[in-house]
């Protein structure tokens, strides 16, 4: 699998898939390219699906340092220009999400639109439930998907990777040290906030306060779906994602 070597010296693993209008897969903390195994197919049946690791997730190989959201930033904006697309739609979930607004704030013309999925945009309505200490993981579905379903909850742990503490932690400070807040009205392209309605780990408030910060911006709510709507709910997801981003133009 390719990687994309930057000047720290981390390594970024990246695939690519389809042809058409590009999309960004930006995934959230502790994420890798298979948590979009259900998505991918599906959007590049149409478009150019560019999916990576964040540094600190998946293949991706980084020594853990200070990073900051401009760190994750940078990293997307040098794989863009790894691949030669000037202009690109940004699919962010959770921490891709506020990558996603921060790239759209600070280099507006290489983003075409946003979908903006189960994040914020800084200083959070919090979530107030706690995960069982020996299923952490429980909070990412909607309450009771874990007992109805679980062969696909099996089948996501078995592709997910193990993320180094020292990774989790400097993704976690990079995340509790941004706020666009003030800022969310100066983002000027075509926006899909997609939240899942049962989301324990990202309050769903924080979809409807996306939604009113910024201009024009559409809100969709997946009902009995959780953090990992794209995994509970993925057919439904990347058709609403597919239209929207066909719609938006490139």
């Amino acid at each position: 699998m390719p990687t994309l070597a930057r000047p720290d010296g981390c390594r970024l693993r990246f695939e690519t898939h389809g042809d058409g209008p590009p999309l960004v897969l930006l995934e959230g903390m502790g994420g890798d390219i298979p948590g979009w195994r259900r998505s991918i197919p599906r959007l590049a049946e149409r478009l150019r699906v560019v999916a990576w690791d964040l540094r600190g997730n998946g293949g991706s190989k980084c020594e853990p340092g200070d990073w900051t959201m401009t760190t994750f930033v940078d990293d997307a904006i040098a794989l863009l220009d790894h691949l030669g697309i000037e202009r690109a739609h940004l699919y962010g979930q959770s921490l891709g999400g506020m990558i996603a607004i921060e790239t759209a704030l600070t280099h507006p013309g290489r983003v075409a639109s946003l979908v903006l999925a189960a994040t914020h945009g800084g200083r959070p309505v919090p979530s107030r439930e706690r995960a069982p200490k020996d299923r952490p993981w429980e909070l990412l579905y909607a309450p009771g998907f874990p007992q109805a379903r679980p062969e696909h909850v099996a089948d996501d742990l078995a592709h997910a990777s193990e993320q180094p503490p020292a990774a989790r932690r400097a993704q976690w400070e990079a995340a509790h040290g941004w706020d666009a807040h003030e800022r969310l009205g100066e983002i000027m392209v075509p926006v899909l906030v997609l939240h899942g309605a049962q989301d324990r780990m990202v309050h769903p408030d924080n979809a409807r306060l996306l939604a009113r910060a910024i201009p024009g911006a559409r809100l969709e709510v997946l009902e009995d779906a959780g953090h990992v709507y794209h995994s509970e709910r993925a057919a439904e997801a990347d058709r609403l994602v597919l239209d929207f981003v066909l719609a938006s133009g490139g």
